[in-house]
């Protein structure tokens, strides 16, 4: 009977140090890959990462992690010209290929989500006056831009400082964001002597996005313009 306790115990023991070991490897793993991520440009700023799955050792083994979340506020994407923040990203990599000195990780598949403020957004855009017929006859400064927000279930509102436009919609093609279907309608278009005429679309394209992954959609919530990301065999390391 003691023989038997004392079996039980050890036994106890070592799993107790195993896992006590196996979550410190994971704990290391994940501060060297947030590391890794940045010094390879995937990310413009630390993220924190959460290496899924129990145990973490035999996935080391087989050079194979089966699902890593990352999360980061505040980092930035931009289209070359501008840079604005990108809020509340969130991803989760399914499928991370590593190498033995975690520097270099191919992904299977990726999705993830981040926010772009409607202020923000209006950054990204031209000035009124390339976007607005006659914008020369509106009582605006020579880089006046749109004001949006939110204009329910995939639609946004413009409006020239205190002059409102409209709705209109945006949407996406790959990588290149496009707002369209905007009028001039009201005071504003009365003063352009323009009434009811279409605002000419806009677009722009981000570049470097974060985690390797690209623009899958995006979608007008009252915080700010979503985006959805996701992405096939990328590097996210190296």
């Amino acid at each position: 009977m003691r023989g038997w306790l004392k079996a039980t115990i050890g036994l106890a023991v070592l799993c107790g140090l195993l896992v006590g070991a196996d979550r410190i490897a994971v704990g290391v793993a994940e501060d060297e890959a947030a590391d890794q991520m940045v010094k390879s440009g995937r990310m413009s700023q630390r993220p924190d990462v959460s290496i899924e799955g129990f145990p973490f050792l035999t996935q080391v083994l087989s050079m194979k992690l089966d699902d890593v979340r990352i999360s980061a506020d505040g980092l930035t994407v931009g289209d070359g010209t501008h840079q604005v923040a990108l809020h509340s990203f969130k991803a989760k990599l399914a499928g991370v290929e590593v190498s033995d000195s975690m520097t270099s990780a191919t992904v299977d598949s990726g999705t993830g989500t981040g926010l772009i403020s409607y202020a923000d957004l209006a950054q990204l855009l031209p000035p009124a006056s390339q976007m607005v017929p006659n914008a020369g006859k509106l009582p605006l400064g020579s880089g006046t831009r749109l004001s949006l927000s939110y204009g329910g279930p995939g639609r946004i509102k413009a409006s020239l400082g205190p002059l409102p436009i409209g709705e209109g919609s945006v949407h996406s093609q790959g990588n290149t964001v496009t707002a369209d279907g905007f009028k001039l309608s009201g005071m504003a278009g009365m003063l352009a002597g323009l009434a009811n005429q279409q605002v000419e679309p806009v677009s722009f394209t981000l570049a470097a996005l974060p985690a390797g992954l690209k623009l899958a959609s995006v979608s007008p919530q009252e915080e700010g313009l979503q985006l959805t990301f996701d992405g096939n065999h990328v590097k996210v390391i190296g």
